[in-house]
């Protein structure tokens, strides 16, 4: 058995843009940049680098996200990479893109947070519409977190003492 599988925690680059197949289907596209931060070994300066991600998603889900994301909403991504290939019009070479077509959507901006203002929907969205019952999921601000750019040796090492649970 193979495995396609997905998991980002990022910020919109801008607001979802949602339209309609031609059979009426909605499908909303976006873009998530993920950030990652470190020092380097030979400087100690820190570094930082973007990657930048297109989403897709489809039915209900398409709804949820144009209706409760905007440019700076923080969420978590769940979904299958799917590369799409076409030949370019003008000059007649072949062009990649890959999306992650969204499957799981959690919003984790805090009721107050939310940059597009109005409603924070809280509990997570998915493609086949159900969502989870559980009353013991932590709000996202009380999840612990490690830290290990403040490692001052250098090392990428977690220790057992740095884990906060």
């Amino acid at each position: 058995m193979d495995l396609n599988k997905a998991m980002i925690i990022g910020r919109l680059t801008n607001d979802p843009q949602m339209r309609s197949t031609q059979t009426g289907q909605n499908v909303t596209s976006f873009s998530l940049a993920t950030n990652r931060r470190w020092n380097n070994r030979n400087t100690g300066q820190q570094q930082e680098d973007v990657q930048f991600h297109n989403i897709v998603a489809w039915g209900k889900v398409a709804e949820i996200c144009s209706q409760y994301l905007k440019k700076g909403s923080r969420i978590y991504v769940e979904g299958r990479l799917q590369t799409q290939s076409w030949d370019d019009a003008k000059t007649g070479e072949k062009k990649y893109r890959t999306e992650i077509n969204l499957e799981n959507m959690i919003m984790l901006d805090s009721k107050g947070q939310n940059p597009g203002g109005g409603n924070n929907f809280q509990q997570p969205a998915t493609q086949n519409n159900t969502t989870p019952q559980n009353n013991d999921i932590p709000a996202a601000e009380e999840i612990p977190t490690i830290n290990v750019d403040d490692d001052k040796n250098g090392s990428d090492d977690i220790k057992i003492e740095d884990i906060p649970f």
